[in-house]
Order: C-alpha cells, then structure tokens, then sequence
C-alpha cells in the first residue's frame, strides 16, 4: 500500500508546476518572461533580468492592489545580491514581508506556502 503525501492545493491556486530554461509553467499556461504570481493569478512583470530597487518597490502598489499579501519571495535568478534596507523598510511599512533567493527556491517556496493557504506573492525571473 502507498500513501499520497502531496498536499491538498486549494481549488483556483496558482502552482508553479516548472521552471528553468527560461520559462515557467504555471497553472497548466506557459510563461516566456518574468512572472508575479499570486495565489489566484499570474501576471507578467515588465523588468530587466536584473532588477533594481526602483523595478522592486515598483511591486508594491500592485501587491496592495491585489491585497491579502503577507509575504514577497523575490526569485532573482541565479545570482542573489543583498536586498537594500530600503526596500526591505519600504516593504515593512506596508506590513510585507520580502526575501530574496533564487527562482528556483522561490518556485518550491511559493508551492508550500500555497499548499499551507499562506498569503504569499512571487516575482520570478527566469532561469536557464
């Protein structure tokens, strides 16, 4: 006998189901492009492959728009440098949490706290 350990997705989640070779499937549909995925949605985000501050906090008023968001995974390809303490105080003021790894943590991060019904946002850029 074997046990299923997958969790249990709640009906209309976003999952991150691949990443790598520059694209992303996310809920069945392909991405060729840098993603911001919510728990219901996946948009295209319009930044460089190597996001400054100024395309970082540009994430704020639409994470507001979207609402219930306690967290940002910031999955910045395969190079991670430090987030600015602007940022992340920018961020704190509006009660959000920010990390910054690679995409490929933020992909399997993002999965788990959705499967946990965590209110989590992801802005992904592409790996190879």
């Amino acid at each position: 006998m074997s046990l299923d350990i997958s969790p249990e997705i709640p009906v209309g989640r976003q999952i991150i189901q691949r990443y790598g070779e520059c694209r992303f499937v996310i809920s069945e549909l392909l991405y060729k492009c840098p993603v911001l995925v919510f728990s219901n949605k996946t948009n295209i985000w319009e930044v460089t492959l190597l996001p400054n501050d100024e395309s970082i906090l540009g994430l704020i008023p639409i994470i507001l728009d979207e609402g219930h968001v306690d967290l940002l995974l910031l999955g910045c390809g395969e190079v991670i440098s430090p987030l600015t303490e602007n940022i992340r105080s920018e961020f704190k003021k509006k009660k959000i949490i920010v990390e910054k790894m690679d995409t490929g943590a933020a992909c399997r991060t993002f999965n788990v706290l959705i499967a946990e019904d965590r209110r989590v946002a992801a802005a992904l850029i592409p790996v190879n």
